[in-house]
């Protein structure tokens, strides 16, 4: 997208001069994401079954994941790259891949569930991870363009509480349609069940809504180098200039995105083996379901999103005494215990013995999903130059992207060969990664109090 408003710089963008905004005004920049975390933890909390259910053993499950977080590896810096350099005058400069990314995701979203076999599945997910990445990654940095630097905090704490808000809502849409809307559990052949299709097309038109809310309740600044010939001469430099940016940021990262990119390349492991194998795991090591077929399994299985969405319902309270909380220990001091919760919670998932002891390991999880989705990037962006921060933002989610990759490419030789396929283990195993990143978080990253 060119830009083809050249008028003078505005005052607003710069960091300095930006206004503060009011409550009102930062929910309706944030709402946007309620969808697309709808979308996020629809496939979250429904992938790993619906591989099950399209006959996948458990040591292919991280294989069949592995697509998409390899797009995204290309996918996010270049998104980021392109979106600190598009500007329209009604559409803006993040607001274009918003909606791209929501129509792309909402279409694949309808077609997941009527998925005929495996690899149908598989490829949808690749492009439903690059769409969501499209409509994510400039979210990120919308926070950091709209809001002054003590609002930064406020800013990413809403996002956050959309996301939990989102998540809570779509985790249980299976057990919400089988339950309360009375959609059968039913399915073909022992294919996927009809309470999970029809969550997955409300899901879809929940993500298109909520993203075209926040494009038409909330405008943009200008780039502060509007209409300059710098700006110009930049847009003339073509695509190979914007892979040997991208280069050059990665090798010049800032110091406080090193340290922070550690923490999260330990961070994530312990959320993507949630993801692959809680569900299946209360399923089978909870409800005791022998296999697919078994009604038990279906059952554990909405059970399971059930317990989703209760962290969710955690992170989106816990989110609104973020702020504040940070405030009062450091950012750092914050995201450290909660880290150290959200491994806490993961780790005593396998001592459950009774389903409803899942809630209260779900606490823990809660907090922790609720800091990732917020410390960092609070901590990141003030280190960041306001003009590559788009950029900047793509190159640090490579540290969530690269440790899905590793899993993908060898958690399912070791689920095979050491785990002896127990998906519960694997769930703890995460709960082990995500302590060691709170204890990085304390040792490495230093903050200016």
């Amino acid at each position: 997208m060119s830009t083809i408003d050249i008028a003078a710089p505005s005052a607003l963008a710069s960091p300095a001069t930006k206004p503060r905004l009011s409550f009102w005004e930062v929910f309706n920049m944030s709402f946007g994401f309620f969808g697309i975390q709808f979308g996020w933890d629809l496939q979250r909390a429904n992938m790993g079954p619906i591989y099950e259910y399209l006959k996948a053993t458990p040591d292919q499950i991280p294989f069949l994941f592995l697509a998409a977080p390899l797009t995204g590896l290309v996918v996010q810096p270049i998104i980021g790259y392109m979106s600190d350099r598009t500007w329209h005058p009604w559409w803006g400069r993040r607001r274009p891949y918003f909606f791209i990314g929501a129509v792309l995701s909402t279409i694949c979203l309808f077609l997941m569930p009527n998925s005929s076999s495996l690899w149908m599945a598989a490829g949808l997910l690749w492009i439903l991870d690059s769409s969501g990445n499209i409509a994510m990654e400039p979210f990120r940095a919308f926070v950091a363009d709209k809001l002054p630097d003590s609002q930064r905090t406020q800013g990413f704490a809403m996002q956050s509480f959309m996301i939990g808000v989102g998540g809570t809502i779509a985790s249980a849409l299976p057990w919400i349609m089988s339950h309360i809307f009375n959609v059968s559990q039913a399915s073909v052949n022992g294919g996927i069940p009809h309470s999970v299709r029809y969550a997955f097309y409300a899901g879809g038109t929940i993500f298109l809504a909520a993203v075209l809310y926040t494009i038409f309740s909330t405008k943009e600044y200008p780039p502060a180098n509007l209409g300059s010939k710098e700006k110009s001469d930049d847009a003339d430099k073509g695509f190979g200039a914007g892979i040997r940016e991208i280069n050059h940021a990665i090798f010049n990262m800032p110091r406080r995105m090193k340290q922070l990119s550690l923490v999260q390349f330990f961070t994530w492991p312990g959320l993507f083996l949630l993801w692959f194998y809680y569900n299946t795991a209360v399923a089978r090591n909870v409800f005791h379901a022998v296999d697919t077929k078994d009604p038990q399994y279906i059952h554990g299985v909405e059970y399971g999103g059930l317990t989703l969405a209760f962290y969710s319902i955690v992170s989106f309270l816990f989110a609104l005494t973020l702020p504040a909380i940070a405030g009062r220990l450091g950012r750092k001091r914050t995201h450290t215990i909660c880290l150290l919760a959200g491994a806490l919670g993961l780790i005593l998932v396998g001592f459950v013995r009774q389903p409803y002891e899942l809630f209260f390991c779900m606490i823990g999880v809660g907090i922790a999903w609720s800091s990732i989705l917020t410390m960092p990037y609070a901590m990141l962006a003030g280190a960041l130059p306001e003009d590559k921060i788009g950029v900047y933002m793509g190159i640090f989610n490579f540290f969530i992207v690269l440790p899905e990759i590793i899993a993908s490419l060898f958690f399912g030789w070791i689920m095979e060969h050491v785990l002896g396929n127990n998906r519960m283990l694997a769930v703890q195993i995460g709960g082990v990664m995500m302590a060691l990143s709170g204890l990085l978080c304390y040792l490495v990253v230093r903050e200016k109090e």
